[in-house]
């Protein structure tokens, strides 16, 4: 396969043209920086994001390039279905979710990060352990972009993967580290409209292609393969109400979401940011439909891809890509090449501005520089966004197990920081001991129910624990039941030791996390009537 010459100039030209637009709002976030925090710029747009660009970037956030191309994969995979794709209604569930119960009170108190809660009710160092799923979900989760992204350039183009990593890497790096949430914001609105509009121009020339079926037929209907509406049988429903929690509810503690919202003018503008994001990554994922249900409606074999077909070949995760290069017209290809590159660098640059963040908000200025000035933390911001967006670029270039380091990192965050974030922010009573009583108990948990894409076999066998091909299944919606059993854990423990040290049933000095600084002793009934009973210079005498 030779270079695809037409494709490549269209992709520098979106490049071009995404780094164009991070320039100049950097340029336009120093404008205004003028008698503001340049931290608090750099981080949350000075708080002054306008409800449109925040739709726009909030939206852009969720729809990335692992989100359209991977609801297209599950529609065209025989055994999956469109009733598997859960992302669509599980992300619009979790925006609106986050704007009802979670927007009021995090912008109540000027937090920067989602983190800030966290330490402020558990303090610094278990904020530090509690930072460590965030950061790798965030880590991994840019690495897994840019290692789709390099995997489609290389298929489509017959380019290098590294190559399109490193060029993808360099330019999210570098508008970010000029602008902050500005360039990410400006950038986003970009990225949005060349998602929209190439994918919906792509659309009609792969359902009238010739080796196309109506999907109105074969949803429902044996065609090429099974019916892309697809089933869930009995036994799968409880996995599946797992997965979808998780990302209903496991989608909410991520600063990637809290930037955006912290971002907005005002709380009312927040909370309507995240109602219509919700929304529009429902709406962003029905292009992805049709293009997956194309795929499972079409005859490979009257295709340039022929025969086997992508699924028996093993490249269902390109079908995206394989669509665009082989049921539309090459000049319209490169346009749909364009929309993932655009949806995978928004969502990239966002992993990249929330690791910086945290690392230069919760861990530099609270614990390792407390008098560090604000020119200070924002170096160390973009000095850590420069190490991790190079370490992720090695990882997307050199490691074969991204997507499910990411996944596992995901899952990590639903089972021990959603707990805790929740418990902070609506119990609290809770304290440090029950934080890490929980975070031990969801980590354990979570790591021996095994994990099959990496090869961790279960030391717990939940019900209905099945073993195929030699893998071990967990079918029991154990993800949800480790959050579940780590939130009563945080409650449990912190009204135990708070009991325990109030009663004095465990001595003072015993209290390493100072949860009960202030906090008066309370003496038993029993010993209150005795120093009663007692003659006064036997009380003296106690008290000496």
């Amino acid at each position: 396969m030779a270079l695809n010459i037409p494709g490549l100039v269209s992709l520098s030209v979106f490049f071009t043209l995404t780094l164009a637009t991070g320039i100049w709002a950097s340029w336009k976030s120093r404008k205004d920086q003028q008698n503001r925090n340049p931290t608090e710029m750099a981080m949350v747009g000075g708080r002054n994001i306008k409800v449109v660009i925040g739709l726009f970037t909030a939206t852009a956030t969720w729809v990335g390039g692992a989100y359209i191309a991977s609801t297209a994969e599950i529609v065209y995979l025989p055994s999956k279905g469109l009733l598997w794709v859960q992302a669509p209604v599980g992300f619009a569930l979790s925006l609106v979710i986050g704007g009802f119960f979670f927007v009021n009170p995090m912008r109540a108190k000027n937090y920067v990060t989602v983190m800030d809660p966290l330490q402020e009710t558990y303090g610094n160092m278990m904020g530090t352990l509690l930072f460590i799923p965030s950061l790798l979900g965030e880590v991994f989760w840019f690495a897994a972009i840019l290692a789709s992204l390099g995997a489609t350039m290389k298929f489509i183009l017959d380019i290098g993967g590294s190559l399109a990593i490193t060029i993808s890497a360099c330019t999210v790096i570098l508008y970010t580290l000029l602008g902050g949430l500005y360039s990410v914001a400006y950038t986003d609105v970009i990225q949005m409209v060349f998602i929209t509009l190439s994918l919906w121009i792509c659309i009609p020339f792969a359902l009238v292609n010739s080796a196309t079926e109506s999907i109105y037929y074969t949803a429902t209907r044996q065609s090429y393969q099974d019916p892309w509406i697809g089933k869930i049988e009995k036994r799968h429903l409880g996995r599946w109400l797992d997965d979808f929690f998780y990302l209903v509810l496991g989608s909410i503690p991520w600063q990637t979401y809290f930037q955006r919202v912290l971002s907005a003018a005002s709380t009312g503008q927040a909370r309507l940011i995240s109602y219509l994001s919700g929304l529009g990554c429902f709406a962003m994922a029905i292009p992805s439909v049709l293009i997956g249900a194309v795929a499972a409606s079409t005859d490979w074999n009257q295709t340039s891809y022929g025969l086997p077909s992508p699924f028996e070949r093993g490249e269902s995760a390109m079908i995206l890509p394989l669509v665009l290069q082989h049921l539309c017209p090459a000049y319209i290809s490169i346009i749909g090449l364009g929309a993932i590159a655009a949806a995978s660098m928004s969502s990239a640059d966002s992993a990249l501005l929330s690791t910086g963040s945290m690392f230069a908000h919760n861990i530099y200025r609270k614990i390792l520089r407390k008098k560090a000035s604000e020119t200070e933390v924002l170096w160390a911001m973009r000095t850590s966004m420069l190490v991790f967006g190079a370490g992720a670029a090695g990882l997307a270039s050199y490691s074969s197990s991204i997507y499910d380091l990411w996944f596992l990192s995901g899952e990590l965050v639903y089972a021990l920081l959603f707990p805790q974030f929740c418990c902070a922010l609506f119990a609290p009573s809770t304290n440090t001991y029950g934080s890490a009583a929980g975070f031990l108990v969801g980590l354990l948990l979570r790591l021996l129910a095994g994990e099959p894409a990496l090869s961790i076999p279960p030391v717990i066998h939940y019900p209905a624990c099945s073993l195929v091909n030699g893998t071990y299944s967990q079918l029991f919606p154990f993800k949800t039941f480790t959050v579940l059993l780590t939130s009563g854990t945080i409650l449990a423990v912190s009204h135990l030791a708070k009991f325990l040290f109030q009663r004095n049933l465990l001595p003072r000095s015993w209290d390493v996390c100072n949860v009960m600084r202030g906090t008066a002793i309370l003496i038993p009934l029993q010993q209150v009537e005795k120093q009663d009973r007692l003659p006064t210079t036997a009380l003296e005498e106690n008290h000496d």
